[in-house]
This record gives C-alpha cells, sequence and structure tokens, in this order.
C-alpha cells in the first residue's frame, strides 16, 4: 500500500512540474511576442528528451531584435516569476540566442539562421502548445 501512495506522490510531483513547465513556457512566449517574435512554437518534448519538458523556438529579424527578445524573456521570467536563467548563450552577438530554464530550454534564432539548424525537425513527432493557446497568455 506504502508503494501506491509513493507512485501517486510521484505522479503528482510530476504532473505540478510539468504544468509549472507549461506556465513557464506560455509566459516565454508572452514576453517574446511583446518583442514582436516571429514563428514562435512550444514543443513538448516530455519523454522525448531527459533535459527539459518544452522547447521554445522563435525567430527576430535582425541580431539587435534577437538580442531584444532574449532580454525581455530573461527579465519577464526573473520579475514575474521569480525564476533565472541558468544558463544563457549567444546573447553578444544575437544570430542564436540559447536560453535554460531548466524545464523550458529556448532557442531565439535570426530568421535566416533558424532555417539553416532546422531545429523543429528534430522533434517532429512531439506535440506542440497549439498558437491559440498562446494566445490567449498573452
Amino acid at each position: 500500500m506504502g508503494a501506491k501512495t509513493g507512485h501517486a506522490q510521484v505522479q503528482s510531483i510530476e504532473g505540478e512540474t510539468s504544468e509549472l513547465g507549461r506556465q513557464l513556457a506560455l509566459a516565454i512566449v508572452s514576453a517574446g511576442l511583446e518583442k514582436k517574435a516571429l514563428q514562435t512554437e512550444v514543443i513538448d518534448v516530455r519523454g522525448k528528451i531527459d533535459y527539459a519538458d518544452y522547447v521554445v523556438v522563435m525567430s527576430g529579424r535582425s541580431e539587435r531584435q534577437v538580442s531584444s527578445i532574449a532580454k525581455e524573456i530573461q527579465r519577464r521570467v526573473r520579475t514575474e516569476l521569480g525564476q533565472r536563467c541558468v544558463g544563457i548563450e549567444g546573447l553578444p552577438r544575437g544570430e542564436w540566442v540559447l536560453m535554460d530554464f531548466s524545464d523550458v530550454i529556448v532557442h531565439v534564432f535570426h530568421e535566416d539562421t533558424r532555417g539553416y539548424y532546422d531545429l523543429e525537425s528534430l522533434w517532429i513527432d512531439a506535440a506542440r502548445i497549439a498558437p491559440v493557446e498562446m494566445e490567449t497568455v498573452c
């Protein structure tokens, strides 16, 4: 009987963690869209990779816009959710910024660079959060 209770607690904790990751991903989308991010996608990678639950991919039209989007995401997540970015790469250049928020990994690409790497194809079979759902948060 104790094992069942323990298993239920683990499922509950995983469910709560997953919901927090989803809320974080949607907050990241909102911050990106505020800075006019393009082609925003939220990919549900739970069970497909072990280092995150969601991957957010978005684009900017210039290096300056890519940097601005990344800085706004970092600012909003810290001030509104009290969560810090664990790691960030590529910010000075602004062609591809990678941000690690533990449960959510964010890729902010210059639109020309995004097509070259085509990261979304790595998780072609993964579920996406519908754009309508993203718009309700924004």
